[in-house]
């Protein structure tokens, strides 16, 4: 790509960041300006409140009364004087009184002494009903809510006072904490803008770049073919595009086996970890349990050499048949699927007799159909598993109350990958019911659906061979 070609991208990026992160800035600034208005704004509600509540515990003084005498208070001195040995300031608050226009009383250890401000003092005297007012004192700014007091003998004047610089700091500093936090997010989404930039940016760049810049990560980029150029060139392009359609064919091939593996790999591997859970000490148990741990390892690596031949093609010996006594064919298998989830299973029938089936590919295409099964239904939820000879052929099947099939992907619903769509927020990939296919059509039966949307469902695997 030539400087100027760079230059134009670079500056497109640019300004795609700086737009992004002034706007976030301006967004940022504004919540900050009406966090610390609104902050500010509650501070001074809660100082008048607090003020407003001292003073509320004079009334209470004063509709009490004289506790000495028993009567009212007629004397401001002996109001104040009762009040400011029976109530407390807050932290930062004082409490001071007038009588008859002087100084009289304060609070203990107050911040800063402002009876000896006689403008101030003057101007308390002077107030006829209850006032909040803001002075500015050697403490620092204080917030004062100035009560007249009009008695029988004389008249008091009774101010509450908060200082607040020391809490206006405490809360400076947490506006300052989150300025800084916002910060570091707005830094952070600089980088985010500046990775955002770059991949809208990034298709214009394929453009001049694409015989250069094709990945593994992105194999669909073709160099476009143009007869009328020179023609050697043209072949190269063609040359070209066939190997990289080559290349992604292959791609998705080996995407396609990785998923493939990871679908048929979780059954067993929920199974091994389902009896691990439950493993105890009793030796007969641990042997059973091995044994069943032992069986499922065996068939994960059959798994894993069945998977590598479904990847390249099919195998004439795909299923090694034998004969399988069924009671413990379908005893075995109860064992292994108690190990799925928390289910009711049941055995809805038992056969008797032998048949001369692949057992391990059968019980790979009912633990699959399990699966299935566990993965439509909730916990506790009934799943029946049963087996039957009929008219010299065996019927095996997997039964649930869950929701159902789509009646729209009955048809298809042994290719692969395809899933209801209740499935589709459940896992999987939609592999294992075409291996159930391929495993009853491989012993020359099919398999059977019969469902009922959100009544349940009833796989039938009908094997085509006559049990002996």
């Amino acid at each position: 790509m030539s400087d100027r070609r760079r230059t134009r991208l670079g500056s497109l990026r640019v300004r795609i960041i700086a737009g992004y992160v002034a706007l976030l800035a301006l967004a940022l600034i504004t919540t900050l300006v009406l966090v610390r208005s609104a902050l500010v704004t509650r501070f001074d509600s809660d100082v008048d409140q607090r003020l407003a509540e001292e003073v509320e515990q004079l009334e209470v003084v004063i509709r009490e009364g004289n506790p000495d005498t028993g009567r009212d208070f007629v004397d401001a001195e002996v109001l104040f004087d009762t009040h400011l040995r029976r109530v407390l300031p807050a932290d930062d608050d004082a409490f001071f009184t007038l009588v008859d226009g002087d100084g009289f009383l304060f609070s203990f250890d107050p911040p800063a002494t402002l009876l000896d401000d006689d403008g101030l003092v003057a101007a308390w005297a002077d107030v006829a009903n209850s006032t909040f007012s803001t002075v500015e004192t050697e403490a620092g700014t204080a917030r004062v809510l100035v009560v007249p007091v009009i008695l029988d003998e004389n008249v008091g004047t009774f101010v509450a006072a908060a200082f607040t610089d020391s809490s206006r700091a405490e809360l400076t500093d947490v506006f300052r904490l989150v300025a800084f936090v916002g910060l570091l997010v707005l830094l952070a989404t600089a980088l985010v803008a500046a990775a955002i930039a770059s991949r809208i940016v990034r298709p214009v760049r394929e453009l001049t770049e694409v015989a250069q810049s094709i990945t593994d990560a992105d194999l669909s980029a073709r160099i476009p073919t143009d007869t009328r150029v020179d023609r050697e060139i043209a072949e190269l392009s063609d040359t070209f595009n066939a190997m990289m359609s080559r290349l992604e064919s292959g791609f998705v091939s080996q995407r396609r086996f990785l998923d493939d593996v990871a679908h048929e790999l979780r059954t067993p591997i929920t199974i091994i970890q389902g009896h691990l859970d439950v493993l105890g000490d009793d030796p007969v148990e641990r042997r059973e349990t091995v044994a069943v741990l032992t069986d499922e390892l065996s068939r994960m690596n059959r798994y894993v050499d069945d998977l590598l031949v479904l990847a390249q093609a099919e195998r004439p010996d795909f299923l090694q048949p034998g004969d399988v006594d069924l009671p413990r064919f379908v005893e075995a298998l109860m064992s292994k699927v108690d190990g799925l989830g928390d289910r009711a299973w049941v055995v809805d029938e038992m056969p008797a007799g032998t048949a001369h089936i692949d057992g391990q590919r059968i019980t790979q295409a009912m633990l699959n159909l399990s699966q299935n099964a566990v993965r439509h239904t909730e916990r506790g939820d009934e799943i029946g598993i049963g087996a039957k000879v009929e008219a010299g052929r065996l019927l095996l099947w997997v039964r649930d109350t869950g929701t159902g099939v789509d009646p729209d992907l009955v048809d298809d619903l042994f290719e692969r990958h395809i899933r209801s769509a209740s499935s589709r927020t459940a896992g999987g990939i939609g592999l294992g019911l075409s291996i159930v296919d391929a495993v009853a059509v491989a012993h020359g039966g099919r398999v059977m659906v019969d469902s009922i949307p959100d009544h349940g469902t009833t796989f039938t695997i009908d094997i085509g061979r006559t049990p002996s």
